[in-house]
């Protein structure tokens, strides 16, 4: 299933979103980050020394070809991985799930894009953007890998939910504040 949290690339958002996950799992895991230096303290202050932690740093070249410097991403021309705590198995040292993720949200919504006319002005407006895509994605689509929902295969429910099972969410959230206001 897809997770998300909105917040800047920052030491503040790192560790709630890190404490979050911490806090979501039952067992011990296996957990690798870019070289962005703020999971450094989140990653030890959530999980201690319960984790298999490494960082995937990687090492991109100068692009010679100026023109498409502003279209595309610099050549990444290696990766360097740095154990950080516990053992992590050298094999499975990766940011694919993550990257794969990343891709996703940017096809799905064009908020995410660059140079698109996609984005919201006001934060509340993308919050809920990105939250109808989540359920969507999560609660509405059937995934061809699975033949079913994330939320499915991964036992939070057992039926296909709808849009209206969406509204009415909404609807019953709007009940509850007019009684108690």
């Amino acid at each position: 299933m897809l997770c998300w949290m909105l917040g800047g690339r920052d030491a503040i958002t790192a560790n709630l979103f890190v404490h979050d996950l911490a806090w979501r799992l039952k067992n011990r895991i296996q957990l690798t980050s870019d070289g962005h230096r703020v999971y450094l303290d989140a990653v030890e202050s959530a999980f201690g020394c319960e984790v298999d932690y490494a960082m995937l740093v990687k090492i991109y070249g100068n692009d010679s070809r100026e023109d498409e410097t502003r279209y595309s991403p610099a050549q990444c021309i290696r990766c360097r991985e740095m154990v950080v705590i516990g053992r992590p198995d050298p094999g499975h040292i990766s940011t694919s799930y993550a990257e794969r993720h990343n891709w996703t949200v940017r096809t799905n919504m064009l908020r995410y894009t660059r140079l698109s006319n996609g984005f919201s002005r006001k934060f509340d407006n993308h919050a809920a953007a990105v939250a109808l895509n989540y359920c969507n994605y999560n609660l509405i689509r059937i995934h061809g890998k699975f033949g079913v929902t994330p939320a499915m295969e991964a036992g939070i429910t057992d039926r296909l939910y709808d849009v209206s099972d969406l509204v009415a969410l909404l609807e019953v959230e709007e009940l509850e504040a007019e009684r108690a206001a």
